[in-house]
């Protein structure tokens, strides 16, 4: 464009949101997109415009779809300090996850190859929610909350809505196309290395 003569790559963080629900099957970058919630919607318009401007600006795109973001001050650590965790259980229901760090890698390795596409960026496993809040007690070697039932659970909508999406998110494609090497796989391997670095705050 000529408002931007030297714009060379362009980048926008998204969500597998705009997947929505796949009761729990795997999904992939070439997955339809079923958006449920309204903030998804706007999700998938927002993807089709900065497609459409890149275009325009005749520059590779990067679409990055973000899993849970966490990192210090935002993971399972914070909500036991806060006294707001909850073992919430909604039978079948995962949520994939992603550190912000490994965010930070994917956008640094597509801008310093140009490398346009779309790429879910996201850990490798899939898990319940209330494993993950399990896990980070039994590091902190602090009693679990009980659990609550999801249909019964006094919860936000927005909180509530998040549950109405059940998907597997895969990231191989980030890993051939950019390269990609996770540090923060998995809930386990990633809140044991918060906790013992002291980097969960």
């Amino acid at each position: 464009s000529s408002d931007l003569p030297k714009l060379e790559w362009a980048g926008y963080l998204s969500t597998v949101g705009v997947y929505g629900n796949h009761d729990g099957d795997w999904v992939d970058e070439e997955t339809e997109l079923k958006p449920v919630s309204k903030r998804s919607f706007q999700r998938v318009n927002a993807e089709k415009a900065w497609i459409d401007a890149a275009k325009a600006a005749d520059i590779p795109l990067g679409i990055f779809r973000l899993s849970g973001i966490y990192g210090p001050g935002r993971n399972a650590f914070m909500n036991i300090e806060r006294g707001t965790a909850r073992r919430m259980v909604k039978p079948g229901q995962v949520f994939n996850r992603i550190h912000r760090e490994d965010i930070g890698q994917a956008v640094a390795k597509a801008m310093a190859g140009k490398i346009g596409g779309v790429f879910n960026i996201t850990d490798d496993e899939p898990a319940p929610p209330q494993d993950v809040v399990a896990y980070a007690h039994e590091l902190m070697g602090v009693e679990p909350p009980p659990e609550i039932d999801f249909e019964t659970a006094d919860i936000s909508p927005m909180a509530r809505s998040f549950y109405g999406e059940n998907k597997r998110v895969s990231n191989d494609k980030s890993k051939q196309i950019l390269g990609m090497n996770y540090r923060w796989q998995n809930y386990r391997v990633s809140l044991k290395r918060m906790l013992e670095k002291g980097i969960w705050q």
